[in-house]
Order: structure tokens, then sequence, then C-alpha cells
């Protein structure tokens, strides 16, 4: 059955394809050797909760592994290139989507593109919900992540420190973007 219009049933499934980055992965690590596919985290106690109140109430922070940079200031983020732990950091959320870009090298090349920075990293969309107040608000900044494929670290360095950041923030709710 052919659905026409936005909001019907089956609309977006008819038009839409998804990168099968799981699927990649696994093939991948398979593909180099490895005895065993890449095994991702898996969790039976899930830790999000309800949200406080209604999302036209609530403040949203964005945590993304999309390594942002903001052009003609790359010098500041230095220190994260040449530091082998590669720590996470935090950028502006009032940055203009022109003055962003990422840096990633890793990511699906045939599947999308760098070139329209709101397609992974939504600043412009969540400004709007906020002026059309669908949202309370937003952080005062973003947290950028990067990827990498450590568990513990991402348990025991990156999740604390971006929620102690989104704490300070007052967040009630993040939305996690990745490229």
């Amino acid at each position: 059955m052919t659905h026409g219009r936005v909001g019907e049933t089956g609309y977006w499934e008819e038009r839409m394809s998804h990168v099968r980055y799981i699927d990649r992965t696994r093939d991948y690590y398979l593909g180099e050797g490895y005895a065993t596919p890449y095994r991702w985290a898996h969790f039976d106690d899930v830790p999000f909760t309800r949200l406080p109140r209604p999302l036209a109430e609530c403040r949203l922070g964005l945590v993304t592994t999309s390594e942002m940079v903001i052009r003609g200031r790359e010098s500041e983020l230095e220190h994260v290139e040449n530091d082998p732990t590669r720590p996470g950091y935090s950028l502006p959320m009032a940055t203009p989507t022109t003055d962003l870009y990422s840096r990633k090298a890793s990511y699906d090349k045939h599947a999308t593109t760098l070139d329209d920075v709101d397609a992974y990293l939504p600043l412009t969309h969540l400004h709007r919900l906020v002026d059309e107040r669908r949202i309370a608000g937003l952080a005062p900044r973003f947290q950028v992540v990067h990827s990498q494929y450590s568990q513990r670290r991402t348990l025991t360095v990156d999740a604390p420190r971006i929620f102690a950041e989104l704490h300070e923030d007052r967040v009630d709710a993040a939305v996690l973007t990745a490229v």
C-alpha cells in the first residue's frame, strides 16, 4: 500500500534508507580478521527516566560525536588533537552553523557528507523549537565527545564529564547526535 501524504502510516518508511553502521562495524571487524565481531554496549537497566515536566517546559542539551570546530578558532582545540586520551570539549550553543564544521575523518562517506551541519548537529532546528515554544530553552553550550570504541572510557570518563556539564547547565533532557 502506498501512502502519499506526510503523517500517514508508512510515508517515511517508504522513502528513507538507514545507515546500517552496526552491521557495517561488525562486518569490518570480521573482515579485518578479528575472531569475534565488535561487541556493542548493552545494558539491562537503561539509565533513562521520564521527563520531569512537559517538553515545552524543558531545557535541552546537545551531545555530539561529530567533532565540531568553530572556523578560525581551531588552535583553541589543538590540545585535544595532541592528547592521546582525547578529552571531550564544549562549544557555545549560540554558534551559527555557518561558523561550524566537522573535522570528523571516520564516517560513511558513501552514505552522507559533512556539508549540511544541521543534518547531524541540529542547532538551527533546536533554536527554532525554542522560538516556537515547543521547548523552553537550550543549554548555553553543547558537548562534543570523540568517537572511540572503549566502553570503559565512555562509562568512566566521558559520561561523568558530560553528565556534570549538563547538570551544571540545568538541562532536563539531552539530544544525542552523530554523523
